[in-house]
C-alpha cells in the first residue's frame, strides 16, 4: 500500500518509493474532455483550488501542495499521512465556501469533486464564473456520471460506481500537472488494494449493508449511502450487497424504511465537519443501540454495526479506504446465519 505516501515536491513523504522510470512529460497547451467540455491548459497550475476533498486529496497525494492556494468542503478531516503537506494550504471552508472566497486567492485552475460545488444548478459556482476570467476548470468525472434531477441535487446512477470513474480523473489531473508518473504509482496502488479486497471477501448471498451518512436529529429521516453509489461498490467489494437499492447517490429514509430493509451489517460513518450531532459514529451507535425501537433490528441484537470514514461514501479516493476499513471490522463479526 502507498499510505506511508508518494513523492512530494522531490521529497519523500515516509518510505522511499520507486516512481516509473518512463516519465511522460506533459505537452501543452494540453486540451482534455471533462464533462462534456473542452478545456486547455497554457501551462501546469500554480494556484490550484480543490473543491471538496478528493480533488484536495488527489492533489495532495501526487504532490502538489505547493501548487494549491486553498481548499473548501470537507466532511472529514484530511488522511493522517497529507496532514503536514495539507498544513501548508489554506482552507476556505470546510463546507460549501463563496465565490468570492474562491476568487479571493486568486486561482489559475480550480477542481470540483461534485456539481453541487461547481455546476450548473451550484450556489457556489459555475464553469462559466470562471471561464470568464480565464481559469480553466475540471468536474470529477464521478460527479458527471449522475443523471440531475429537481428532486435530487447528488444525482442518480443507471450502473453501479466503480473505480475506474478515479483512476481516470488521477490520470487527467496528472497530466494536467506534469506529474503523470505520481499519478500512474498511485492508481496502481489503488488497483492492488482493490484486487486484495475482491480476493479476500467471497461473493455471499446473505450479506447486506446499510450505509448511514448522517441525520440531522433521530426523528429525521437518515442521509443513505444509495445502492449504486460508492457505498453500493463498496458492499459488492466485500462481498454483499446494499440494503438500500436505489439509482441515487444519497437517499434519504425514515427508520421504518430501513428496519424494513433489514440489513446484515449497518455502517456508521463518522463524519467530522460537526454539522450534527449525528454526524459523530459514537452517537449514532448510541442511538441505535438505545432507542425501543430501532435498538430491535437483527443488525444492532447481534452487535453487526462498523464504523466507516464517511468520506468513503463520495466517490474518491477515501471509498477504497472506507472499504478496507469495513472490511476489518467484517472478520470480527459472527456473521453466521
Amino acid at each position: 500500500m502507498l499510505k506511508t505516501g508518494l513523492m512530494v515536491a522531490g521529497s519523500i513523504l515516509g518510505v522511499t518509493l520507486s516512481l516509473p522510470a518512463q516519465a511522460r512529460p506533459t505537452a501543452y497547451p494540453l486540451t482534455i474532455e471533462n464533462c462534456g467540455q473542452s478545456v486547455t491548459f497554457a501551462h501546469a497550475p500554480q494556484r490550484a483550488v480543490a473543491l471538496g476533498q478528493n480533488s484536495a486529496e488527489i492533489m495532495l497525494l501526487l504532490g502538489l501542495e505547493d501548487r494549491m492556494a486553498g481548499t473548501a468542503f470537507w466532511p472529514n478531516d484530511v488522511l493522517p499521512e497529507l496532514a503536514e503537506a495539507n498544513s501548508k494550504v489554506e482552507v476556505l471552508s470546510v463546507e460549501f465556501p463563496t465565490l468570492e472566497s474562491v476568487l479571493s486567492v486568486q486561482p489559475d485552475f480550480v477542481a470540483a469533486m461534485l456539481t453541487t460545488l461547481m455546476g450548473p444548478d451550484s450556489k457556489v459556482a459555475k464553469r462559466s464564473d470562471f471561464e470568464a476570467l480565464d481559469v480553466p476548470t475540471y468536474i470529477s468525472p464521478s460527479a458527471c456520471d449522475t443523471t440531475l434531477d429537481a428532486g435530487d441535487a447528488y444525482g442518480s446512477r443507471d450502473a453501479l460506481w466503480n473505480m475506474d470513474l478515479l483512476y481516470k480523473e488521477i490520470d487527467d489531473l496528472a497530466r494536467i500537472f506534469d506529474v503523470e508518473d505520481r499519478g500512474d504509482v498511485l492508481i496502481a496502488d489503488f488497483k492492488n488494494r482493490e484486487a486484495r479486497l475482491r480476493a479476500e471477501f467471497a461473493k455471499r448471498d446473505d450479506l447486506s449493508f446499510l450505509f448511514w451518512f448522517s441525520s440531522a436529529s433521530p426523528a429525521d429521516d437518515a442521509y443513505l449511502g444509495g445502492g449504486n453509489g460508492p457505498s453500493g461498490y463498496i458492499a459488492n467489494l466485500l462481498g454483499g450487497t446494499n440494503a438500500i437499492q436505489t439509482k441515487a447517490d444519497w437517499p434519504t429514509l425514515g427508520w421504518e424504511g430501513i428496519m424494513a430493509a433489514d440489513p446484515t451489517v449497518i455502517v456508521a460513518s463518522q463524519v467530522d465537519r460537526n454539522r450534527w450531532d449525528l454526524d459523530a459514529a459514537e452517537n449514532k451507535i448510541g442511538f441505535l443501540t438505545s432507542d425501543p425501537t430501532v435498538s430491535q433490528m437483527e443488525a444492532v441484537q447481534k452487535g453487526r454495526i462498523v464504523v466507516m470514514n464517511g468520506a468513503a461514501m463520495n466517490p474518491s479516493v477515501r471509498t477504497i479506504y472506507g472499504a478496507e476499513q469495513v472490511g476489518e471490522q467484517l472478520k470480527t463479526l459472527d456473521l453466521s446465519q
